[in-house]
């Protein structure tokens, strides 16, 4: 197994440990606001909320390790002007997708402190 091999390997677990955190933290979210639904918990809009929330998050989790697995590609096997821009253009996408769901989980911009809200 050549060294190329080896990193490739290893992006492609970095990319599975990514999706498979977005699949089971989706299912996970859906689960627990169903439990939460049908044990009448709490009202209808604090459980949206809530799995607004974990479903966010974990969405969020799994881009973190996608972008991880993106940069060791590029940056260990295939650094070429074309490979880095590519890798430019999906970092920036997946940046904007992350800072989104940061501002909907958190309510506010990343930048005021909390207990301000987002207007």
């Amino acid at each position: 197994m050549t060294e190329a091999d080896a990193i490739h390997l290893v992006t492609r677990a970095v990319e599975i440990v990514g999706t498979a955190i977005i699949v089971v933290g989706s299912f996970g979210a859906l689960g627990l606001f169903l439990l939460r639904l049908l044990s009448n918990a709490a009202p209808r809009d604090v459980l949206f909320a809530s799995v607004r929330s974990n479903l966010g998050r974990s969405i969020l989790l799994g881009l973190e390790f996608l972008v991880a697995a993106d940069i060791i590609n590029t940056v260990a096997v295939e650094p070429t002007i074309q490979s880095l821009l590519v890798l430019a253009g999906i970092v920036l996408i997946r940046t904007f997708l992350s800072f989104s769901l940061e501002v909907e989980i958190e309510g506010r911009w990343p930048w005021q402190k909390v207990g301000k809200a987002a207007s």
